[in-house]
């Protein structure tokens, strides 16, 4: 049996369960959640796997040492009692990346600088000479991770992020990121067992995605290499072994559609559908969104609309009223999945979701919300059984109606109810986390952070508007900022007894 040791899997936040269950589901031992990051363990085998099957990993880290440091200088001294010799040599270049949340380290590229130091004092020491630094395409890529006193360095198994998947050729303006594309669709449900569209699908990169899941065609097909590939214990065999294992891939006999109003979009949609060899079960189509119709067959809708933080338009507001419009009129017993950062966006659908989940794309937090579209009235759909709920689900409404005294005890029996209508027990947890949260008034997870107060929708300062003290201004309040002073008796001859002397 081979050796077995500690590894990282890195990912966006809010999709630490989805990449935890692929975890699971690829054999890897002693799993642990963090934030933004999954641990787990495993032989040298399950690191390439990890690279190689994970669509919702970011790279993956191999740590070589945990140890406490309240200092840069403590970081040089642990790193240089490293046997370095282990790693690299002087033929070996390498380089430094760090990601620190401490206030005892202020710059990042500080305490990279001091770990670069350490490793090159060591072969100083030892040989007289220093191995060689080169910042792009080095032969070892190390990580240091730094959370307060708590300090990780990592050897860098993956290089190159692992969202950069390798099939995309062709572009658009803000186009989704690969791992957050599938992570939506896990958290989706989706595993290609109906047809699925997306109405506005850019570069297409929701689609591709969503073929290579219902293909299991493993992402790491597509990559030119590793950083694994230039260690010293390459198994040059066992990738091969795993590249040219395709025994997992599966038959899809169903369709993907995908629609957008721009031509440039579509052609590089089908671009990138030809270069990822999933051509024959997409189709790009250039339609507006007002044209949208009801799929033949039963189909799974998730999409991508466009949004930002610049100040919304009315035009942007149309397009979400449209889409609301359409999924009511031309997606009727369907499914559908919409990620925006605006609540003035998702309030212009006009539905009301049945799962809220908070993720982040980029710098930007946005939600992920489900809408299922019935006809007739709600309370026919829900007499139907059509209703996402279970039976337990609707016994802790009604009962919330009833003893709204005792709200807290029937959220309790909520949670522990079982989970029998489809949805994944972590998909529910944090959906309601995600309500409790606003229900309850707490800061959004931004704001805690950037120490500001939340805005209300649409109020919020954009572009050449936004200035630093549009932040913390506040009405004046003549009452409350003079009220509690102590007043003088009204004198009528005041002024005349002053002027008098």
């Amino acid at each position: 049996m081979e050796e077995q040791f500690e590894l990282i899997a890195k990912t966006f936040q809010g999709l630490e369960e989805v990449l935890a269950k692929e975890l699971t589901e690829l054999g890897a031992n002693d799993i642990q959640v963090g934030r933004r990051m999954v641990s787990f363990t495993g032989d040298q085998e399950m690191m390439y796997r990890a690279n190689f099957c994970l669509r919702t990993a970011v790279r993956v880290l191999k740590p070589i040492k945990h140890f406490k440091a309240g200092d840069a200088d403590e970081v040089y001294t642990a790193v240089k009692e490293i046997d370095w010799s282990r790693y690299l040599d002087l033929d070996t270049t390498f380089a430094v990346d760090s990601v620190v949340y401490s206030q005892d380290f202020r710059h990042s590229k500080f305490v990279a600088y001091k770990v670069k130091d350490a490793i090159v004092d060591y072969f100083r020491e030892s040989t007289g000479k220093r191995p060689n630094i080169r910042i792009t395409n080095p032969d070892i890529k190390l990580n240091i991770h730094i959370s307060d006193t708590d300090c990780t360095l990592s050897l860098d198994s993956s290089g190159e992020s692992l969202h950069r998947r390798g099939y995309r050729c062709a572009t658009v303006d803000a186009p989704i990121n690969e791992v957050l594309a599938a992570g939506i669709l896990k958290l989706a449900g989706w595993d290609g067992a109906t047809d699925f569209v997306d109405p506005m699908c850019g570069s297409g990169t929701l689609l591709i995605e969503a073929a290579l899941i219902a293909r299991n065609i493993y992402p790491g097909v597509f990559r030119k290499a590793f950083a694994f590939e230039k260690w010293r214990d390459f198994d040059r065999d066992l990738l091969d072994r795993i590249y040219n294992d395709d025994s997992q891939e599966r038959e899809f006999h169903h369709k993907i559609y995908g629609y957008d109003l721009n031509q440039p979009a579509v052609d590089a949609a089908i671009a990138n559908a030809k270069s990822a060899g999933v051509a024959d079960c997409i189709s790009v189509t250039r339609r507006p969104l007002q044209q949208f119709t009801q799929p033949a067959e039963p189909a799974l809708m998730v999409t991508n609309p466009p949004y930002g933080e610049r100040l919304v338009s009315p035009d942007l507001l149309g397009l979400y009223r449209t889409l609301g419009e359409r999924l009511k009129h031309q997606f009727v017993g369907g499914e559908a999945w919409v990620i925006t950062s605006r609540e003035e966006l998702f309030d212009q659908i006009g539905l009301k979701p049945s799962v809220r989940l908070p993720l982040f794309n980029g710098s930007l937090d946005c939600e992920l919300r489900k809408y299922q579209v019935f006809s007739g009235k709600y309370q026919d759909f829900r007499a139907d059984e059509g209703d996402i709920r279970s039976a337990e689900d609707r016994r802790y409404n009604a009962d919330k109606r009833r003893f709204k005294a005792h709200r807290d005890e029937f959220r309790k029996r909520f949670d522990d109810a079982d989970d029998d209508d489809g949805i994944p027990d972590f998909v529910r947890r944090k959906h309601l986390e995600f309500e409790r949260s606003r229900q309850d008034g707490r800061p959004r997870r931004d704001e805690g952070s950037r120490g500001r107060r939340p805005y209300e929708a649409g109020s919020r300062p954009s572009g050449s508007d936004r200035k630093p003290y549009d932040r913390d201004r506040k009405p004046f309040d003549r009452d409350r900022r003079f009220g509690d002073r102590p007043q003088r008796p009204y004198d009528r001859d005041f002024k005349k007894k002053r002027y008098d002397k």
